[in-house]
């Protein structure tokens, strides 16, 4: 097993990372922006490392500033999280080029999978469903119109090189798909630094469903179930829950399958995620993306089948074979996931400011993964997520029960904060059902 292990990230899943890795006895360090310094993942990590000031681009996405953290506290792996370089091709590269070790998938698999249209080619030819759609970047706007005309309106309009549901817009109509077009094409070139458009089909009601996969040491790849992902706003998740209460045990069987082969394609190993849409009025369901990391919602996964995935990407990194049979995988019991974010609950915008209350819920079915006490800030420089609220019962019921008990517990003050949105989505009839869509959230608004 690692015995030293740098996790260059921050906040939570930092916290959940050092802590997986204080039970089994590997030395942990963090690295930290100047903004940061005060946050607990610094304290509770055996060292910590000041990589550079609050602005991401020169602290937690400076490659060299993480590598020289790593050469002076005598780091054996590099633990990236999820967000900032953990989908960094040429980061892995540098990780395993520098003598360390990666706890991630390959830098082929990364790269294979980063961009959308590449994607897109490889799982069709390996039997993965497909929405239709370009099977290159769009050269201009009279090609992503012609495109548009093939496939069929409406369209989603989506950066090629995009993750995160940034990146995306939707066209009903050609007027519509030229405004969108621009926005796109203007807005991945500023983003990630590539503008290159896809042209997809559109489901006006879709449901987001991902399946958890785990590319082992000896080369196997297994499927730890579904999470059900379409509460979101702005296409971006807000509420995960396993198994989703859209899936059958035959549809479940067919997700798995397919997101084997998605892994299998492209020799993945570690943990990852293999993302599509499900179209509930025909069963239908097409593959979207695969997130070559951990994913925020992976504690779902890991109370439903009874794994610790940080454990099980460590020990996939030091060529060991993982904790659990994977020939016995058996799904128990619920689990939800709630997104605590510093923003306003109506129009879900950004409120940063400085924690004055804090008091976590407690009990039985409840787990906070959080990455703030009472007296630190959430400052604007970095993503909006506190915590993250996970619930688990036996059932569905019993898990939505807990997560109203738990919300009207939790008690934050400074920021602003979402809660109230929560404690109104869990007495919504269409969410209790369990027949939702992504347009859910739309629909209370």
């Amino acid at each position: 097993m690692i015995e030293s292990l740098l996790v260059a990230n921050r906040g939570e899943i930092a916290r959940r990372i050092i802590r997986t890795g204080r039970r089994l006895g590997i030395r942990t360090i963090a690295v930290h922006s100047e903004a940061d310094g005060a946050l607990p993942f610094v304290t509770e990590a055996d060292e910590a490392v000041c990589v550079g000031p609050a602005n991401p681009a020169q602290s937690y996405r400076n490659v060299e500033a993480i590598l020289d953290a790593a050469r002076s506290t005598g780091a054996q792996a590099i633990h990236p999280g999820y967000g900032f370089l953990s989908e960094n091709a040429d980061f892995a590269r540098t990780v395993e080029g520098a003598g360390l070790i990666w706890v991630g998938p390959g830098a082929d698999a990364i790269s294979a999978m980063g961009d959308k249209i590449n994607a897109r080619n490889l799982m069709a030819a390996a039997g993965v469903p497909v929405a239709p759609g370009t099977t290159e970047p769009t050269s201009d706007l009279d090609a992503a119109v012609a495109a548009a005309v093939e496939i069929g309106y409406p369209v989603m309009v989506k950066a090629a090189a995009g993750g995160g549901g940034m990146g995306m817009g939707v066209a009903a109509d050609e007027a519509a798909l030229r405004t969108e077009y621009d926005k796109v094409r203007a807005f991945a070139e500023r983003m990630f630094g590539d503008g290159s458009v896809l042209i997809e089909r559109y489901f006006p009601r879709v449901r987001h469903v991902e399946v958890q996969i785990l590319g082992l040491a000896d080369g196997r790849v297994v499927a730890l179930g579904e999470r059900e992902c379409s509460v979101q706003r702005r296409n971006q998740k807000l509420v995960e829950e396993s198994p989703s209460p859209a899936v059958s045990p035959e549809l479940r069987e067919r997700f798995l399958a397919a997101a084997v082969r998605a892994g299998e394609a492209v020799n993945y190993r570690n943990a990852g995620t293999v993302e599509c849409l499900l179209d509930p009025s025909t069963q239908e369901f097409f593959f979207l993306e695969m997130n070559t990391r951990l994913q925020v919602e992976h504690p779902v996964t890991e109370y439903v089948y009874g794994v610790d995935l940080v454990e099980e990407q460590l020990r996939v990194a030091s060529g060991l074979a993982p904790t659990f049979d994977p020939d016995a995988l058996t799904p128990r019991g619920h689990a939800i996931e709630l997104r605590i974010n510093a923003e306003d609950p109506k129009r879900f915008l950004p409120g940063p400011g400085a924690i004055t209350t804090w008091n976590e819920p407690s009990g039985t079915g409840v787990r906070v993964d959080s990455g703030y006490v009472a007296g630190n800030t959430v400052t604007p420089f970095y993503d909006s997520l506190m915590a993250k609220l996970i619930l688990t019962g036996a059932t569905r019921e019993e898990a939505v029960e807990r997560a109203r008990a738990a919300v009207a517990q939790f008690e934050i003050a400074g920021p602003k904060c979402n809660l109230p949105f929560f404690a109104e989505l869990l007495e919504n009839p269409e969410f209790l059902s369990g027949d939702y869509d992504t347009g859910i959230v739309s629909r209370m608004r």
